[in-house]
């Protein structure tokens, strides 16, 4: 079953806590042992249902996109490691002012693009500039919306004003990817940093990178990687299974996985997800401007039968957007759970006693549809009748999430931390609770890590009683390699892939 085939477009993570930046390093990788030497002139062939859309990740590149360039081609200031923690990346030192509205920021000598150009203040000025863009279609840029100026007293400084204090902008640049100011055709060529550089992209069936000789920092540990794009998880367990490919980024089929268990020369790993699968209400679209509405579609779902069915005991049960992994993390599965008789009660108190009719906007990938049946079957027991309008992720973007065009939707958002997209009522989604939008505002303002995190389990809490949506599961993350294979991501937050340390046997 292929789940998330394209990436989805209102996934942005915002404010997260300030996390502990440490000097550049490892990706805090791992997956198996190669228990010795490896073949540094290796090409590993990596196995994805992801293609990018083109190559520009402010341009609709999608998940595609930030899977096989983020890190390997292009580097921001800094780097959201596999584990979550952010690291110094093209940033080598930086300072923020006492009322925390001026960062400056000192760039790492020695930099050059793959063009051979040397990385300035400049490039760092126009990267930002790109993603704040009018017609940017990147999913930071509201997060990024805070910067006021950007000053480049020299090449190797950059000095960014704040509209407004931000304990997550140095999180936020660490999605912002730094570009040539000169660079062209940025949608088929790139011109990154990174420790590869694009080799050749054939569309609907691979992507290479080269290892890149001029790289500032530690060489990759194999010559090539290769990503390999297929258009069902059957074909890329064949794929795997016959050797075309030497890792899966995402193993969408729980079915499979056993003749990889059974077989010495695979290793199955079960990291952690971020992706949640939301059934999303247009809380400003009758009838789900009633809260109790919302409660009641919520409580007449069974979730874990729906997890069941799809990942057979894989993935967990959430009760909000907020996963294990984030710092304001609380098990909130028991607020609204299943219970038909409570829904029923819900409606009646509502007055949809006799239920109602809406329309479902759904993916047209997996495992959208098999989750909007599964909906409508449920829904049907307390008297909501659902009609399912399957439509294509471009349709998606432009309908549910630029036109605010439906009445509810299925979605999977793939980033940690964005709980606080409720604190927006300009989101697609419509909540629009005045105290969270506050909360939210102060949490971003916040001068501790203590201080936001208190805060923002307040938001998780009251979307949660509001159910401001229907979360039905978090993802699990199956990541499944050949045994010659160590040190692959295991966790790929944000559907990001680092590939430069993964060492391969000869």
């Amino acid at each position: 079953m292929s789940i998330k085939k394209t990436s989805l477009y209102g996934t942005a993570t915002a404010a997260t806590l300030a996390l502990a930046l440490t000097a550049c390093g490892g990706s805090g990788s791992g997956g198996g042992a190669t228990g010795g030497s490896y073949d540094k002139n290796a090409t590993v062939n990596i196995g994805s249902l992801y293609e990018p859309q083109n190559l520009d990740n402010t341009a609709g590149g999608g998940q595609g996109v930030t899977e096989a360039l983020n890190g390997n081609v292009y580097e921001g200031l800094f780097k959201l490691t596999d584990d979550g923690k952010v690291e110094k990346l093209l940033a080598q030192d930086y300072k923020v002012s006492g009322d925390g509205l001026t960062y400056t920021f000192t760039l790492r000598d020695g930099v050059k693009f793959h063009s051979g150009k040397a990385l300035t203040s400049q490039d760092v000025k126009y990267s930002l500039q790109k993603v704040l863009a009018d017609d940017s279609q990147s999913a930071r840029k509201s997060n990024l919306e805070v910067v006021k100026d950007i000053a480049t007293p020299d090449p190797r400084t950059v000095k960014v004003t704040l509209s407004k204090k931000s304990i997550s902008f140095v999180y936020n640049l660490s999605y912002v990817w730094i570009i040539n100011s000169q660079a062209k055709n940025l949608k088929t060529t790139e011109d990154g940093t990174g420790p590869y550089k694009l080799g050749k992209w054939t569309r609907g069936s691979a992507l290479g990178l080269d290892r890149y000789a001029g790289y500032w920092g530690h060489a990759a540990s194999n010559q090539q990687v290769v990503f390999h794009y297929y258009k069902d998880a059957t074909a890329l367990n064949n794929a795997l299974l016959t050797n075309a490919v030497d890792v899966v980024t995402s193993e969408q089929s729980p079915d499979a996985l056993d003749q990889f268990k059974s077989n010495q020369n695979y290793k199955v790993n079960d990291g952690n997800s971020t992706t949640k699968l939301l059934l999303a209400f247009n809380d400003k679209a009758k009838p789900f401007t009633n809260v109790k509405v919302r409660q009641a579609v919520s409580s007449a779902i069974d979730d874990k039968k729906l997890l069941e069915s799809v990942w057979a005991g894989y993935g967990k049960l959430i009760g909000s957007m907020v996963p294990p992994t984030d710092p304001w993390y609380e098990d909130l599965t028991k607020v609204n759970a299943y219970d038909p008789t409570h829904a029923k009660q819900l409606l009646a108190e509502a007055g949809y006693a006799k239920g109602f009719t809406f329309t479902l906007d759904t993916p047209n990938y997996d495992p959208h549809p098999t989750a909007a049946t599964f909906i409508k079957s449920q829904l049907a027991k307390v008297g909501i009748t659902v009609k399912i309008n399957t439509i294509t992720p471009d349709e998606w973007y432009t309908k549910v999430y630029k036109n605010h065009d439906f009445t509810a939707t299925l979605q999977e958002h793939v980033n940690d931390r964005d709980l606080v997209w409720y604190g927006n009522p300009d989101f697609y989604w419509g909540y629009d609770n005045k105290q969270v939008t506050q909360w939210v505002e102060q949490a971003e303002e916040a001068s501790t890590a203590a201080e936001q995190t208190a805060l923002l389990k307040k938001v998780n809490e009251q979307t949660a009683k509001d159910a401001a949506s229907d979360w039905l599961y978090l993802y699990p993350q199956i990541v499944v390699a050949s045994s010659k294979l160590s040190d692959y991501p295991l966790n790929g937050l944000n559907s990001q892939f680092y590939a430069y340390d993964i060492k391969k046997k000869g």
